[in-house]
C-alpha cells in the first residue's frame, strides 16, 4: 500500500498540498473547549503505564538492532567477498552450485599475513579441508588432507611438479590449492574460503571460545634447542573451554605426533565449533563472528552463482538445524611414508577414491546400524530397508526414449525390485514436464519415507513426496514410485559404502587398580559420586604426566579427568571426564539413546565409529571419550562404559 505523506499530503489534508485539512461543506459550529477532571492514577495504573513505555523502548531498540544488524550483515557479506585479485581469479576456476544440491567448499588457512610488510610473502597452506553441505540427506562432511602429501601441484590449468600438496599455495596461491584439490579428488567445488591465523584467532574470541576435549597434556617452551624448536603449547586434559591463541595452537600442532593426528584436531574443533553455536546461538554472537571475518577471510565463488549473502544465511542455518549424528569426518587411510625421514607421506588412488567416496556419500544411518551390532538386535525402524526390501515403480516423466528404462535398470543393478504392470512395460508418468527426479512413497507403506530418502540420494537433484492420489494407478502397489526428470544423466550416484564394525569381544581387561586409589584421594573435592572403571582396554595404562586431574570446568562446575595411554595407538589417549555440568556443549545431541539394565546411555558417534560414550547417573554425567582416531572399537567402548561402578570407601 502507498501513501503520500510528503508536504503532509494525505487523506486529511487538501489536495493543492498547503498543510491545511480542507472541511465538508456544512456549517461549522463554534468550537468549544472542555477540560476532562483530573483524575488520580493509582499505583497499579503508574506501573501499567511504565511498562507500555518499556515495551514500547523495547520494541525501538529491537527494531534499530534489527535495521542495523540487516545493514551490518550486508556490509560484512560485502567485506568477505573476495576482493583480492587472487581470489577474484580462483573464483573463475569454481563451479557453479546447483539448486538443491549438494555444495563444496575448500577451506585453505595459511600463515599469510594481509596487512604489513610482510603481506607480499604467499605464506604456507596449513589447513586444506573440504566442507560439503548436503540438502538431500540433511548432512555436513569433512575430509582433510595432510600437507605433507605428495600430490601433482597445478597452477592455471598446468601440471607444474610433483610436491607436498601445501606446495600448492606457496607457488600459486589460493589458486593452485583449488586446481591441485580438484585434480586429485575430480570433485567439483563451489566455493573457495581463505583464512589466515589471525582471522582464526578472532573468529574463536569473538564467540567467547570454544568447548572441547583435550586428550592429554599439550607442553611445549621454545628454548631455541633443536627438541623445543616449535611454537609453544600449554594444555592440560579434559573438556574445556579454548580462546582463540589456546585453540590456534591446538589445531596447528603435530610435533610429537604426526599430521593425521593434526587433521584430527582439526576436524574435532569444527565439530566442536558446531557444537558450541547450536548450544549458545545468537543475533549478537552471530555479529561478532561475522565482525571478525571482514578482514581476515575472503570467500569466493563462480559468477552467476546467485547472492552470496543469501548463501551464507542459508548455509549458516543449515549447519545450526543438522539433526543430531549427521556430521561426518571422512579421512584418507593407509598413508605410507615417501622418505626414511616420513617428512612426506603417499596415497595410494584407491586409498583417495574412498576418501572422497565417503565424503560424498556419508552413510547418515551409520551410528543406528552401528549401535544395533553392538548391542546384537536388528537394526532400528529409523533405518531404511535393504534394497532386495523395496519395491520400486519406475515412470518416464522427461519424454526422452530409454529414461526410465535406464533408471529401473540402474536401480535393479542396486538390488532394487522394480515393479512392471501386467504388460512388462515401464509407463509413463501423467505428464513429461518433470524437470527434477521425484521419490513419491506410499504413506501406508512401513518405512516407505526411509527408503524414499535413501533412493533419492542415488539421483543428483531427486525430491521426496508422499505419493499423489493420480500416481495411484501407475505405481501397481509400490512401496516407492520414481518419475525420472529432465535432469536425470543416466546413471546413478554412488551409494554410500557400508563401514559399520562387525561385532567382535571387547578389548578390555579387569583392572580397577589403575585409578581406584587416585580416585578415593580426590573424592572429597567433588559434590558428586565418582564411578571407577573396573575394566579398561587391554593395552592401556594410565598416563603418567597427567594420570588424574580435579579443575572447574566453569565457576561452580568441578570437574575430575582420567587419562589413559593406548599401547596399540602411537598417541593413542582417550579418556574418561566425570562432571556435575549435564548440559556442556558437547552433551547436545547424542546420536543414540540407551537403557542398558537400568542405566541411561547415551551414544555419540563418528560415522560408524563410536568416539563417546556418556552414562547419566547420580546426577552427573561420566563421559568415556575415545582416541583422536577412534582406535578404541564400538564394543570396547561400551564395555569400559558398562564398566564403571562406584568407588568404595574401602
Amino acid at each position: 500500500m502507498r501513501t503520500t505523506l510528503k508536504r503532509r499530503i494525505g487523506r486529511a489534508t487538501a489536495a493543492n498540498g498547503n498543510g491545511r485539512a480542507v472541511f465538508p461543506p456544512a456549517p461549522v459550529a463554534p468550537i468549544a473547549f472542555y477540560r476532562q477532571p483530573e483524575r488520580r492514577r493509582s499505583i497499579w495504573g503508574w506501573i501499567a503505564r511504565g511498562l507500555l513505555w518499556l515495551m514500547a523502548l523495547l520494541l525501538l531498540v529491537a527494531l534499530g538492532f534489527g535495521g542495523g544488524a540487516y545493514l551490518y550483515y550486508n556490509q560484512s557479506v560485502a567485506a568477505v567477498v573476495a576482493h583480492s585479485k587472487e581470489a577474484r581469479v580462483a573464483a573463475k576456476h569454481l563451479d557453479i552450485p546447483l539448486p538443491g544440491q549438494p555444495t563444496v567448499a575448500l577451506v585453505v588457512g595459511s600463515d599469510k599475513r594481509r596487512f604489513g610488510p610482510e603481506a607480499s610473502v604467499t605464506g604456507n597452506s596449513d589447513t586444506l579441508m573440504l566442507l560439503r553441505a548436503d540438502p538431500i540427506n540433511d548432512s555436513i562432511s569433512m575430509l582433510s588432507f595432510p600437507r605433507d602429501l605428495r600430490a601433482e601441484i597445478v597452477c592455471r590449468n598446468r601440471l607444474m611438479y610433483i610436491d607436498r600438496i601445501n606446495a600448492a599455495y606457496d607457488a600459486c596461491g589460493s589458486l593452485g590449492s583449488l586446481q591441485t584439490v580438484k585434480r586429485l579428488t575430480g570433485l567439483p567445488i563451489n566455493y573457495l574460503i581463505t583464512v589466515d591465523m589471525k582471522g582464526f584467532r578472532q573468529i574463536v574470541d569473538r564467540i567467547g571460545g570454544v568447548w572441547i576435549d583435550v586428550d592429554r597434556r599439550y607442553f611445549n617452551k621454545n628454548l631455541g634447542t633443536a627438541a623445543t624448536n616449535y611454537t609453544d603449547i600449554d594444555l592440560m586434559p579434559g573438556y574445556q573451554k579454548v580462546e582463540g591463541e589456546r585453540a590456534l595452537q591446538y589445531v596447528r600442532y603435530r610435533h610429537t605426533d604426526s599430521d593425521l593426528y593434526r587433521i584430527a584436531r582439526q576436524q574435532h574443533f569444527v565439530k566442536a565449533l558446531k557444537q558450541q553455536v547450536a548450544a549458545n546461538f545468537s543475533a549478537f554472537k552471530l555479529l561478532q563472528v561475522i565482525g571478525a571475518m571482514t578482514r581476515n577471510v575472503e570467500v569466493s565463488q563462480a559468477e552467476e552463482s546467485g547472492s552470496l549473502k543469501k548463501a551464507i544465511a542459508s548455509y549458516a542455518f543449515f549447519a545450526y538445524d543438522l539433526p543430531a549424528g549427521h556430521f561426518f569426518q571422512a579421512k584418507i587411510e593407509d598413508l605410507q611414508n615417501y622418505d626414511p625421514a616420513g617428512n612426506e607421506v603417499v596415497a595410494s588412488e584407491s586409498a583417495i577414491h574412498d576418501a572422497v567416496r565417503d565424503f560424498a556419500n556419508p552413510d547418515v544411518e551409520a551410528p543406528e546400524k552401528a549401535t544395533a551390532v553392538i548391542l546384537g538386535r536388528k537394526a532400528a525402524r529409523k533405518v531404511a530397508p535393504a534394497p532386495e526390501d523395496v519395491r520400486v515403480s519406475v515412470l518416464n516423466g522427461n519424454g526422452i526414449a530409454g529414461a526410465a528404462a535406464n533408471a529401473a535398470y540402474a536401480l535393479r543393478e542396486r538390488g532394487y525390485t522394480i515393479v512392471l504392470p501386467p504388460d512388462a512395460k515401464l509407463r509413463n508418468a501423467p505428464s513429461f514436464d518433470y524437470l527434477h527426479t521425484k521419490v513419491y512413497y506410499d504413506r501406508r507403506a512401513a518405512r516407505a519415507e526411509l527408503a524414499a530418502q535413501k533412493l533419492a540420494g542415488l539421483f543428483a537433484d531427486a525430491e521426496i513426496e508422499p505419493q499423489p492420489r493420480r500416481l495411484g494407478r501407475l505405481t501397481d502397489g509400490a512401496m516407492v514410485a520414481v518419475v525420472v526428470g529432465q535432469t536425470f544423466s543416466g546413471h546413478l550416484q554412488p551409494a554410500p559404502e557400508d563401514n559399520t564394525p562387525k561385532r567382535e569381544p571387547p578389548a578390555v581387561r579387569e583392572d580397577p587398580a589403575q585409578t581406584r586409589d587416585l580416585l578415593r584421594d580426590v573424592r572429597r573435592r567433588v559434590p558428586f559420586p565418582l564411578l571407577v572403571p573396573t575394566v579398561i582396554e587391554n593395552t592401556s595404562s594410565i598416563d603418567r604426566d597427567v594420570p588424574i586431574r580435579v579443575y572447574e570446568l566453569k565457576k561452580g562446575e568441578p570437574a575430575v579427568r582420567l587419562t589413559f595411554v593406548s599401547g596399540a595407538d602411537v598417541a593413542g589417549y582417550w579418556g574418561i571426564e566425570m562432571t556435575a555440568w549435564n548440559d556442556a556443549p558437547a552433551l547436545q545431541q547424542p546420536n543414540v539413546e540407551q537403557v542398558i539394565k537400568g542405566r541411561h546411555y547415551n551414544l555419540y558417534y563418528n560415522g560408524p565409529h563410536l568416539h563417546m560414550v556418556v552414562l547419566r547417573a547420580n546426577g552427573a554425567t561420566y563421559w568415556v571419550v575415545n582416541t583422536l582416531l577412534d582406535t578404541l572399537s564400538n564394543d570396547t567402548m561400551l564395555a569400559i562404559a558398562k564398566g564403571l561402578k562406584p568407588l568404595t570407601t574401602s
